[in-house]
């Protein structure tokens, strides 16, 4: 073989092996392209899935409590009330006042759980959150905290009506009682601003502060039962949750729905 053939030949062979590489490189490249876009699908669908299951969880949990509340009432409140008839004919039949004494005052502790009993179940089968708008619900809770003086709280939002499901209007309530009793409690506000507003960019964003004493957020325990309420709730619908805190400063808490593309 001559040297221009063997040139020849080598200069083959490499061009062979360098497109040999070329080709094993892009083959690894692409291998690991869909690798990941395999892993980002399973990792969207098991969070869409959470997202599902713990939505499933929270209209379970209500429909439970509904039906405990029916059954308070239908079953305990039926029996309690009978009772109470009893304890009314035995205190009209009595002569003795001593006895007579006893069986009114039984009657009044029968009286007070029979009450207590149906505020009770008013309470567990009360739908109002599939019932009232969002506006109402967090205008309701304003009221109600504004009612008791201790601060003032104010609502806006930027919209007339919002059309949404029991979950995302229940964890919109939740979170805001949540802040609202957190910031009484601990923060020694005199103010606290809600408000609720829509975007093209987002189904919803919801921005609470107060301008309390704050707290220094490295200090503050990660597993707070209040903060993990929150962000559990706003895990159940896939919104993006915020809340910064400064000694002296106050605390916001800002959650936002972005639409999806």
């Amino acid at each position: 073989m001559g040297k221009t053939e063997l040139l020849i030949t080598i200069i083959l062979f490499n061009m062979f092996f360098v497109l040999f590489v070329a080709a094993v490189m892009m083959y690894i490249r692409k291998y690991r392209q869909r690798k990941k876009e395999y892993l980002h699908e399973i990792e969207v669908k098991n969070e869409i899935h959470k997202r599902e299951l713990l939505a499933t969880q929270l209209e379970i949990q209500q429909a439970t409590m509904q039906q405990i509340g029916r059954e308070l009432h239908d079953n305990i409140g039926q029996k309690l009330t009978l009772v109470s008839l009893y304890t009314q004919q035995l205190l009209y039949e009595n002569k003795v006042p001593e006895v007579s004494e006893r069986i009114d005052q039984v009657s009044q502790i029968i009286n007070q759980s029979l009450q207590d009993l149906r505020s009770l179940s008013k309470t567990l089968t009360d739908d109002k959150i599939n019932q009232k708008e969002i506006v109402t619900l967090i205008q309701e809770e304003v009221d109600n905290t504004n009612a008791f003086k201790k601060c003032k709280v104010s609502f806006k939002c930027n919209f007339r009506q919002l059309d949404l499901g029991f979950a995302h209007k229940n964890v919109l309530l939740r979170i805001t009682q949540e802040f609202i009793q957190n910031s009484i409690k601990h923060s020694s506000c005199k103010n606290i601003r809600i408000t609720l507003n829509t975007s093209e960019e987002a189904l919803w964003e919801l921005n609470i502060q107060d301008d309390g004493i704050g707290f220094d957020q490295s200090k503050i325990k990660s597993n707070g039962i209040g903060l993990t309420n929150m962000k559990n709730r706003a895990e159940i619908i896939g919104a993006d949750f915020c809340l910064e805190s400064r000694e002296n400063f106050g605390t916001t808490l800002n959650i936002i729905l972005k639409k999806q593309s």
